[in-house]
């Protein structure tokens, strides 16, 4: 028994040796496999994090380099796998306000040309002299959008001009062009204003700045042939002419932005609207020498709503019919406006001799402050001593007017229409005006050919409109009718 017992004994002792072995192989195996996935679980977050996130880029001085461990060539823009960025400091922009950065200008829009949802990097703290440019498409990918926090001036010597141009900063033939951040436009309009009166005293400004600029007076921003297309945040001062321009544009946001110039600084206008449609402006503050907002013929469905305007004239509709042409401009709405020291406050203005119409329109919530003309329709306008004596006009028809407040300085309402084709559908609610001081010299309401209704009693009263639809009224043809 004992003999048996050893035997079963030493049976279990080589039993249990040979399982702690097994185990001991196993643990080995499984380290070596879990150290094997961890090395290259390793590997794989080094590439991803190499080329698979945006690097940061920090700016000093007067340039900047991508961020260490990363050599970027200039046209590559930052983020694989995530809209890229091309800052114009990559692309040789100095920013110091007195080298030319034209070309940087140039080269990275070309580069973010190509890349659908590419942004353009105009960097805070610095100052970038931009000659005339136009970014242009329509080759270009969608969606791109230039990132301005910095500043962007005009050069003001006349060589920079040539004989003359219409625009500064050009944008056009895009689908989804956004303008945003909170830098500035610098037009430095001064010199050219200086030439406009040449008998007045200017800021003091350099040899150079008092050469003789061309007649043409650029534009500062103006957008051409665009769909959706956002301007916010930035400001626009000192245009040597309209701060931002519209033409031919579909689907037009501008809010949150500003518009600067001095009120004598002649037509610098500070939105100009041309065959434009879907447009909305708000949350805007604009003060020029021209109209704060111009609507001109080809132009549909316009909201603008919680504008301030001053200085300036106000905010207008044409002049349209200019040289006998057809002009077609319908649903207007302007809302929630308060103006202070503007030639006019709403006003429609149209060329004896034109043709076509106007119709839609609402003027609502607006409230004036010492307004020379706070209510106009003009259909006499002249921007010369004499014009010709014409019987075609644009027809006006659905104006509203409703709450209307505040204080004007020469008349509080003037609504001359064509002899002709008279207003029609012109309403009055709520209009609350009073002169800034009795003691001025005022003139009374003004009314020729306006026939629709007063729907609440006016202060001053408003009793010249001619109720209903007028006798005679002449139909326009089919060629002259929108």
């Amino acid at each position: 028994m004992k003999r048996l017992f050893l035997i079963i004994f030493l049976l279990l002792l080589l039993w249990v040796s040979s399982m702690d072995s097994c185990h001991a192989r196993r643990g080995k195996h499984w380290r070596q496999r879990r150290a094997a996935w961890a090395s290259q679980l390793t590997k794989k977050k080094g590439k991803s994090t190499n080329g698979g996130s945006r690097q940061s880029h920090h700016h000093g001085g007067g340039g900047g380099s991508p961020a260490a461990g990363k050599k970027k060539l200039p046209g590559t823009g930052y983020g694989t796998g995530s809209p890229a960025v091309f800052d114009v400091l990559d692309f040789g922009a100095k920013g110091d306000g007195a080298t030319d950065d034209t070309k940087a200008f140039q080269a990275a829009w070309a580069a973010a040309c190509k890349v659908e949802g590419s942004t353009v990097v105009v960097p805070s703290q610095f100052t970038f002299l931009v000659g005339p440019i136009s970014f242009s498409g329509p080759y270009c990918q969608q969606n791109i959008a230039i990132q301005l926090d910095g500043t962007i001036i005009a050069p003001t010597n006349a060589k920079a001009w040539g004989s003359g141009l219409l625009q500064w900063l050009e944008f056009t033939k895009l689908k989804g062009i956004h303008i945003r951040g909170s830098g500035v436009i610098d037009g430095r309009g001064s010199v050219w204003w200086a030439n406009d009166y040449p008998d007045q005293i200017q800021d003091p400004v350099s040899s150079e700045l008092m050469s003789k600029m061309p007649s043409i007076k650029p534009t500062a921003l103006r957008f051409y042939g665009s769909f959706d297309v956002v301007v916010t945040g930035i400001t626009i001062q000192n245009s040597p002419q309209c701060h931002l321009k519209f033409d031919s544009c579909v689907g037009v946001q501008v809010y949150n932005m500003t518009v600067s110039s001095p009120g004598n600084s002649l037509n610098t206008d500070g939105i100009h609207l041309q065959n434009s449609r879907d447009v909305m402006i708000h949350s805007t503050d604009l003060g020029c020498g021209d109209d704060c907002i111009s609507i001109q013929t080809g132009c549909t469905n316009v909201y603008v709503h919680d504008v301030n305007c001053g200085p300036g004239h106000g905010i207008s509709i044409g002049g349209l019919g200019k040289d006998s042409t057809k002009a077609c401009v319908s649903n207007i709405t302007v809302r929630n406006v308060n103006m202070h020291n503007t030639m006019n406050g709403v006003r429609i203005k149209t060329w004896q001799g034109g043709s076509g119409s106007v119709q839609g329109v609402s003027f609502s919530n607006i409230q004036v402050s010492e307004v020379e003309l706070p209510i106009v329709i003009d259909q006499f306008y002249c921007d010369k001593s004499t014009c010709k004596n014409q019987s075609s006009a644009v027809a006006l028809s659905g104006i509203q007017y409703e709450n209307i407040r505040g204080t004007y300085t020469v008349q509080p309402v003037h609504l001359a229409c064509s002899d002709s084709i008279p207003c029609i559908d012109v309403s009055l609610t709520d209009i609350h005006l009073e002169p800034i001081q009795e003691h001025y010299h005022m003139y009374d309401t003004l009314c020729w050919q306006t026939f629709g209704e007063l729907r609440t009693p006016t202060v001053p009263p408003i009793d010249c409109i001619q109720m209903g639809k007028p006798p005679n009224n002449k139909i326009q043809s089919d060629h002259d009718s929108c």
